[in-house]
């Protein structure tokens, strides 16, 4: 069975618990994974033990086809799965913190088109952030033509239903950042810039 088929495990971070100090501190990274993303990984785990027919999906398969789900789990699944998927994301598209970390490659090309400059993009990403009201994220996304945007998703619903492939994303849930920063979110935006995986987010534009 395939690693991203139901039994699902919890992904191990891929880098240590203090890597992306001092930008966010280990104690924040050690109870997002370990205690967090754990508890969905269990919660979508026991939603699927009774679902025989959804055992063989991955799940961004689900997740893109949600409306194909079973009625009965399908919310469970859009929370539990959503919340297990977007972190994975998240904790994968960071990396230890770089002076002057900016996109690259064909990305840093098409953000400097669709918004002027990696500077204007970084106003408008950080007005986004923080209007996110409550729990929520906020992504660069692509979509079908290879276009940008700023892409805003509630809880734990993901881009994926909605057919747009993310680039980077950044955790507004409060647990993402009350342990390090209390309510100043704005100052945990300005610091998760620099530790966003541009390598990455590259690849994934260019689908490398």
């Amino acid at each position: 069975m395939s690693e991203n088929c139901y039994e699902f495990e919890l992904k191990p971070l891929p880098y240590g618990y203090d890597a992306l100090e001092p930008y966010i501190n280990a104690q924040t990274m050690q109870v997002h994974h370990d205690r967090l993303v754990k508890a969905y990984v269990e919660k979508l785990n026991a939603v699927l033990k009774d679902c025989p027919k959804l055992q063989g999906l991955t799940l961004d398969c689900m997740l893109r086809n949600k409306s194909a789900l079973p009625p009965s789990v399908r919310t469970k699944i859009i929370d539990f799965g959503g919340g297990v998927s977007n972190h994975n994301f998240f904790f994968a598209s960071l990396r230890p913190g770089r002076k002057g970390n900016a996109p690259i490659g064909e990305l840093e090309k098409a953000i400097n088109k669709q918004f002027g400059s990696f500077d204007v993009f970084q106003l408008k990403f950080k007005e986004k952030a923080m209007a996110v009201f409550g729990s929520g994220w906020l992504w660069l996304v692509k979509d079908c033509n290879g276009n940008l945007s700023l892409y805003e998703t509630a809880n734990q619903d993901s881009p994926l239903s909605a057919g747009y492939c993310p680039l980077i994303v950044i955790d507004v849930w409060e647990h993402a950042y009350f342990l390090q920063y209390i309510n100043l979110r704005n100052e945990y935006i300005d610091n998760w810039f620099h530790v966003i995986n541009w390598d990455r987010a590259d690849c994934l534009y260019t689908g490398n």
